[in-house]
């Protein structure tokens, strides 16, 4: 089945207003995205995201998304990071140029070849929808931080804005 089809199963009983519809967002299909105010960016191909940033940006959505790199590490355990990037209006092209998220496809990520990884799906969304909130005011926040990487060997949680360096 289709995640749009499971996911529609799943809420519908729950939640009013949902319009579910599996297609692949691009130039081609950049009106069903009419009256969008914010958008999440979940997927993990970097030829898709790239499509979608190009279309998200020329119709100034503003948007969180959120990606992983994992590695198998010496000892065999996997390591890497878990990211959640906010491309605000106005800023989304600086955001972009910063290439903290992956446009072209990474033939060595474990995620793609591994099997999906519950927990950091499940901290990518959470962070998301957190610094979402904060947007909206729901939770302080005490910066304009753009970029955030959980670094999963060590556990830290680093923020970077436009005035950072590469």
């Amino acid at each position: 089945m289709l995640k749009a089809d499971v996911y529609q199963g799943r809420y519908e009983n729950f939640r009013k207003g949902l319009n579910i519809k599996s297609i692949c967002i691009d130039e081609s299909t950049k009106s069903e995205l009419e009256g969008v105010t914010f958008a999440f960016v979940c997927v993990d191909n970097g030829d898709a995201r790239s499509e979608i940033f190009d279309v998200l940006i020329n119709l100034n959505i503003p948007f969180i998304d959120v990606g992983m790199g994992l590695k198998r590490d010496k000892d065999d355990g996997l390591s890497g990071m878990v990211r959640t990037t906010l491309f605000p209006e106005g800023l989304s092209d600086e955001v972009r140029n910063k290439s903290w998220a992956t446009e072209s496809e990474d033939p060595g990520n474990m995620y793609k070849s591994n099997i999906q990884i519950g927990e950091l799906n499940a901290l990518n969304a959470c962070l998301a929808v957190f610094r979402f909130k904060q947007l909206r005011g729901f939770y302080c926040s005490n910066g304009e931080f753009l970029n955030t990487i959980f670094n999963i060997r060590s556990s830290n949680l680093v923020r970077e804005g436009i005035e950072d360096e590469s």
